[in-house]
């Protein structure tokens, strides 16, 4: 569980440019923006509308990602993952070591059919973690999100139970 105590370690990761490349969300500016994400992670959970885990070593307890379902669409059995993780621990396996539990969770105890991601068709090493998962990509929409003053493609990768 993300913690108050957590919001330090989050405010690194949401204010650093290498991280935050490919998120297109605004970059965190102050412990404030982090708390408020804190906030927003527990509300998301009473609502049933999100679900996210810290990520850290297990011989530590500092944060050094995030991982879970932000955007659960119990209608239609599916939800969306998303991730993230300190530049520090690029490119180590530690993202994909967190993945197969959450998923696991999403389908055996949420009762999940599909688990979509949203990723900027850019950030290669997204695409490279999904697929060694399992995830396909199902669509590609050219300029379909406006962040930041400019038009960005989206690519959509899914994933279904028993795959």
């Amino acid at each position: 569980e993300i913690v108050d105590a957590d919001a330090p370690d989050l405010l690194t990761m949401r204010s650093d440019e290498s991280v935050m490349r490919f998120l297109d969300r605004p970059r965190a500016t102050g412990i404030e923006d982090a708390a408020t994400l804190i906030k927003r992670m527990r509300d998301d959970l009473a609502l049933r509308s999100g679900i996210t885990w810290g990520v850290s070593l297990k011989d530590q307890g500092l944060l050094i990602g995030t991982i879970g379902f932000w955007r659960i669409m119990p209608e239609h059995f599916r939800a969306e993952i998303g991730y993230l993780l300190h530049a520090d621990y690029h490119a180590k396996g530690l993202m994909h070591e967190a993945m197969k539990p959450v998923l696991d969770y999403g389908f055996a105890t949420m009762g999940l059919h599909s688990v979509e991601a949203n990723v900027n068709p850019s950030n290669v090493a997204s695409i490279r973690l999904l697929e060694k998962n399992g995830f396909t990509r199902e669509a590609y929409f050219r300029e379909n999100y406006f962040y930041n003053g400019r038009f960005i493609d989206s690519a959509i990768y899914s994933l279904l139970a028993g795959s």
